[in-house]
């Protein structure tokens, strides 16, 4: 069992949506200084690759997340942050990972979850992210390596 996969979902036509996808292309750069990491483009991440969580310990999320805060915030959420509730704006791809942790859980293994994310300044057709967001990538990348590193060092 791999330590961690660190899962980068959206929809990069449109705009902001898509800087998970972007993330994880650009971390993948790097594979070679994480053995025990598997990077994966999970696009609009559906349930139908909830199989995959059974071969890890750890699953680290790379997406947007609406929470109200400036467009660029970068934040962390812990699995138990996550709830299917009206009371928190989660989008379909947070609902998708908690079915699959579910679904994961009933085949015999749950792993962690940590979700990155960033708040969208636009979702519409477009292939870029908006210079906000093309701003904050970096930092975006730094947070996401911070937490690889983190995660890799707990026992």
């Amino acid at each position: 069992m791999k330590k961690l996969l660190v899962l980068g979902v959206g929809n990069t036509l449109l705009m902001d949506e898509g800087i998970g996808v972007h993330a994880v292309h650009e971390l993948l750069k790097e594979k070679e200084d994480w053995d025990q990491v598997d990077f994966i483009d999970g696009g609009t991440f559906t349930q139908d690759i909830f199989y995959l969580f059974e071969n890890y310990e750890n699953i680290l999320v790379l997406d947007i997340v609406r929470a109200g805060h400036p467009p660029g915030t970068i934040f962390w959420l812990e699995e138990n942050d996550l709830r299917k509730d009206e009371k928190q704006m989660l989008s379909l791809h947070d609902i998708d990972l908690l079915d699959s942790l579910g679904m994961a859980q009933m085949r015999g293994h749950r792993p962690y979850l940590r979700v990155i994310g960033i708040q969208p300044e636009k979702i519409d057709w477009g292939t870029e992210l908006t210079p906000t967001l093309s701003l904050a990538l970096p930092a975006f990348l730094d947070t996401a390596r911070k937490h690889i590193t983190d995660i890799l060092e707990t026992k």
